[in-house]
């Protein structure tokens, strides 16, 4: 029997936007837009993974949010599982993996490739991000 692995994606939200990532590798996903993330390593939790993949992957500090309803599978053994996300410090700039980044605003998230299996989880963040602007209008 296969152990399913978690792999992390995070939904980093700033100043109403989401953050996209374009894939600089492997071929078959180069091109194509992401959430930012990887895999949970032994010992780690969702969590912890996520706050070193994004360092390693964009060089900033964020914090893990609360996480994205649904579990989306990618080639076995691997499985996604999306957090929501905030900025604390750094800018994003593509340092692994990547080669360019994208912040959209919810209107917008439909503008770019995003791979399969992260699209139902920028639906969610883009749902997101339309309440938190519909609460914050006077």
């Amino acid at each position: 029997m296969t152990t399913v692995r978690v792999v992390v994606g995070g939904a980093v939200l700033d100043r109403g936007r989401l953050l996209a990532a374009r894939r600089s590798a492997p071929p078959e996903l180069a091109g194509r837009w992401e959430l930012p993330g990887g895999k949970v390593e032994p010992g780690e939790s969702a969590e912890q993974a996520l706050v070193r993949e994004l360092r390693e992957e964009l060089g900033v500090e964020a914090e893990p949010l609360e996480r994205i309803e649904g579990e989306w599978p990618l080639r076995p053994p691997y499985v996604l599982h999306v957090w929501t996300a905030r900025l604390l410090a750094g800018e994003a700039r593509p340092l692994q993996d990547h080669d360019e980044l994208r912040w959209l605003t919810p209107d917008r998230v439909d503008e770019v490739d995003w791979l399969d299996q992260d699209r139902p989880a920028v639906a969610a963040a883009a749902r997101l991000l339309l309440g938190d602007a519909a609460r914050s209008r006077p």
